[in-house]
């Protein structure tokens, strides 16, 4: 009873999902997807983004480095076949509930099932992190919550939830990164999102996140695995978005990421540093993130999609330079065009640093 009060007092509406009506312009809903803070998130681009491929002729897309999930969403609301992956088990879930899921929202029964206290649903956020990322209330809540939701049947419901879940954790850490532990009151200016507990957070995620579905009349698809493992699907353009190396510092998502990737499965099989003040996991492994090996992994990535459109994604702050990118493209591709763009990212990124200033790159190569 306690829990369904409290269902109720926060008004949670149900959304049911509603068909893509046909565009002209971006479609509102892709500039209405969940912003997640995210190193590297293109949401802010989408627009300029859509205006690049909405002229070119394709049906069906891939998206293998879809971090937040925006740009296959973008795709899918432009009323393409989308397929998404990410080498990383957290995004690939996000994808699942907002791209490949066409019709299933968290209902009022399985919201009950979230809010549930089980007899048994483990401590070991509790303990791995105490006094590290969040109150010890917040802990327990997510604990708890994540046995529930491994609890539900329906793939995309667990999907769903762990969207809500995953958005709430970023919402409430001050610089949107799991970077930093201890005392994190010198980084609280006021802002609502510090004030609200993860369980608060959470009822409101669920709400956006519910919103957010729609059928767009595909059957779209979100993978997890790494760009050159298994097959490839078999589609009309590649949007590529891969971490690039920067001119400084390092472009490791596991290492402003860990604590999603590790709930994204309550860290089975992600063993846990305990010697790391933020209680990190092992790095993974991708050539796009070494000088020494990036030049060919760019041009393996060419190679394996050369039977497809590419749009990449590009920043000039990263390495290799747009030169050489360029010339890697040419070797399979006669129509390279690029478009640029001045742009500035705020996520995983301090104020003043001047690398957040760039130029974004999208080169269509056909």
């Amino acid at each position: 009873m306690a829990n369904a009060a409290r269902l109720e007092g926060h008004r949670l509406k149900v959304v049911a999902p509603t068909a893509v009506p046909p565009h002209t312009v971006i479609p509102d809903r892709a500039l209405r997807y969940p912003e997640m803070r995210y190193m590297g998130s293109k949401k802010r681009l989408l627009p300029w983004i859509f205006e690049a491929l909405d002229g070119l002729d394709f049906e069906s897309a891939f998206d293998p480095f879809s971090g937040t999930g925006s740009v296959g969403y973008l795709l899918k609301s432009m009323g393409r076949r989308v397929v998404t992956s990410d080498f990383l088990r957290f995004p690939s879930i996000v994808a699942r509930a907002t791209v490949e899921n066409n019709h299933h929202v968290l209902d009022g029964p399985a919201i009950k099932r979230l809010l549930d206290r089980p007899s048994s649903s483990g401590t070991f956020i509790a303990r791995t992190f105490k006094g590290i990322f969040y109150t010890p209330a917040d802990l327990r809540f997510l604990d708890r919550t994540s046995a529930n939701i491994r609890a539900l049947e329906d793939p995309y419901q667990q999907a769903l939830a762990y969207a809500a879940l995953f958005r709430s954790c970023l919402k409430k850490q001050p610089r949107g990164v799991f970077t930093i532990s201890g005392d994190l009151s010198r980084y609280d200016d006021g802002r609502r999102d510090l004030r609200l507990s993860i369980e608060e957070h959470f009822l409101e995620q669920i709400e956006v996140y519910n919103g957010a579905v729609f059928d767009n009349g595909r059957r779209n698809l979100s993978l997890h695995g790494d760009v050159f493992d298994g097959s490839k699907p078999n589609v009309d353009l590649v949007y590529l978005d891969p971490p690039y190396v920067p001119r400084s510092d390092d472009n490791c998502y596991v290492k402003r990421y860990h604590f999603l990737e590790g709930l994204a499965t309550y860290w089975e099989g992600e063993p846990v540093d305990m010697t790391t003040k933020v209680r990190k996991i092992a790095k993974k492994h991708t050539p796009f993130s070494y000088r020494r090996s990036a030049i060919d992994a760019f041009e393996r990535l060419f190679r394996r999609f050369s039977k497809s459109t590419i749009a990449l994604s590009y920043s000039s702050n990263g390495y290799p330079d747009l030169a050489t990118l360029e010339a890697l493209l040419r070797q399979t591709k006669s129509d390279v065009r690029i478009f640029e763009k001045p742009h500035t990212y705020h996520f995983g990124t301090h104020s003043g640093v001047a690398r957040a200033k760039t130029l974004e790159y999208l080169i269509v190569a056909r």
